[in-house]
């Protein structure tokens, strides 16, 4: 067994992440290339209240490649993508709330949001939603940008 622990304090919490990944179980496991298996038990103190929670995961990257700190490092990363990307098409593009169910729609506008997100962020604008309400009205600069007009 492989173990590493991470404590972060910051946003009014305190918490602890401790990453446990095995090779042990690979043999038992029908599962294709599995290289590791582990958990990830999160505990968090906010206002004196404390929340745990476990996360287990089956990964094919084998001990060599990364250990235990190294996925935690990785799972982090992934609310990292998560808060970047997902949360930010979600509450300033409002994808989850579309409409648009059939065909190649939902994947054609998940371009299309990609896209503006891309335009937005190669200005250096960090908010999102501040800059949507700018380039609202300002539709012939896009296109121009875009090389259209």
């Amino acid at each position: 067994m492989d173990t590493a622990t991470t404590l972060e304090k910051g946003h009014g919490r305190t918490e602890r992440r401790t990453s446990t990944a095995t090779t042990a179980l690979n043999g038992y496991l029908d599962w294709p290339g599995v290289g590791q298996v582990g958990r990830i038990d999160s505990v968090v103190l906010r206002d004196g209240k404390r929340t745990t929670e476990t996360r287990h995961f089956i990964t094919s990257v084998p001990r060599s490649m990364a250990g235990a700190e190294e996925l935690l490092r990785w799972s982090r990363g992934h609310w990292t993508i998560e808060n970047r990307s997902h949360h930010v098409r979600d509450v300033s593009l409002g994808e989850d709330a579309s409409r648009i169910r059939k065909g190649f729609g939902p994947e054609v506008f998940a371009a299309l949001r990609n896209l503006a997100l891309g335009l937005i962020r190669s200005t250096g604008s960090t908010n999102i939603a501040g800059a949507m309400r700018r380039n609202a009205s300002r539709i012939s600069d896009l296109f121009a940008t875009l090389g259209i007009f």
